[in-house]
């Protein structure tokens, strides 16, 4: 739960999304930690058709580890078909290819053709095979499309619940704003350019009284660079001041105009 804003009621932070269909899944615990995968990312229609150890599970009940919406809600089913009857797109999820003509599509655009269902009025749904066998070509059948997940051939076995967190993340993503880059400034913002000069002047000036800017036909290459480098670092209002301090601290015991000896 480390992370989890407890101020916030789970079904507060539900949006409508795709169906996730458990086809025979065997254990209670892989029940328990898809329901948690599914609601890390803002799902709740979890669907079970013929679970193997029967349905409520206490042992989905503990590996939820806190998705309890995900799994009071959980609907039983006795097939895949009554399952993904009132869906209007269902991607299955396989690790194998199988013989038959659907479209195969990655988790990225699997998510987008499922928010295009939703955007549409329609609703859609994720359909995942049993921990040992995975999906029978009857289910696969049932499907609008198959996703496959791009991972290493030579070890391409996922457990269940990596998948549906896998599907659940990028269901989200596909229709998240989250800034791919921020920082959190806290008390300082980034500094203006009038500061940044500033600094440059301050250090140059300094730079130059000890000789390091020299010879001078180098000096303004090595200004640019300088330059340069601090305009990448990004630095804030309270850095720069930092800096300054610094090259001030460093200089302070000779006065202006005086230069050490060599």
């Amino acid at each position: 739960m480390a992370g989890t804003d407890r101020t916030k009621k789970s079904e507060a932070t539900v949006t409508p999304g795709p169906a996730v269909i458990l086809v025979a899944p065997q254990l209670g615990e892989n029940i328990g930690t898809a329901a948690r995968a599914m609601l890390n990312f803002g799902l709740s229609d979890l669907r079970l058709v013929r679970p193997r150890d029967g349905w409520p599970n206490e042992r989905a009940n503990a590996a939820a580890s806190g998705a309890d919406l995900v799994i009071e809600r959980a609907r039983l089913f006795d097939t895949t078909a009554e399952a993904v009857a009132d869906l209007d797109y269902v991607v299955a999820t396989t690790a194998r290819s199988r013989d038959m003509v659907k479209p195969i599509l990655t988790p990225e655009t699997a998510a987008r053709q499922m928010r295009q269902t939703f955007a549409g009025g329609g609703q859609a749904g994720l359909l995942f095979g049993p921990e040992r066998t995975g999906l029978e070509n009857d289910d696969v059948a049932l499907a609008d499309a198959i996703m496959m997940v791009p991972v290493n051939p030579a070890f391409a076995s996922l457990n269940l619940a990596q998948c549906v967190l896998l599907m659940s993340y990028e269901w989200f993503k596909a229709g998240d704003d989250t800034e791919a880059t921020r920082i959190e400034y806290l008390q300082t913002r980034p500094a203006r350019k009038e500061e940044l000069i500033g600094f440059f002047e301050h250090l140059e000036g300094e730079l130059d009284r000890f000789g390091f800017l020299k010879p001078p036909e180098k000096r303004p290459s090595m200004v640019r660079n300088l330059r340069n480098m601090f305009q990448r670092a990004g630095l804030t209002e309270q850095e720069v001041r930092t800096l300054r301090g610094v090259v001030a601290s460093l200089t302070r015991r000779y006065p202006k105009g005086e230069r050490p000896t060599e």
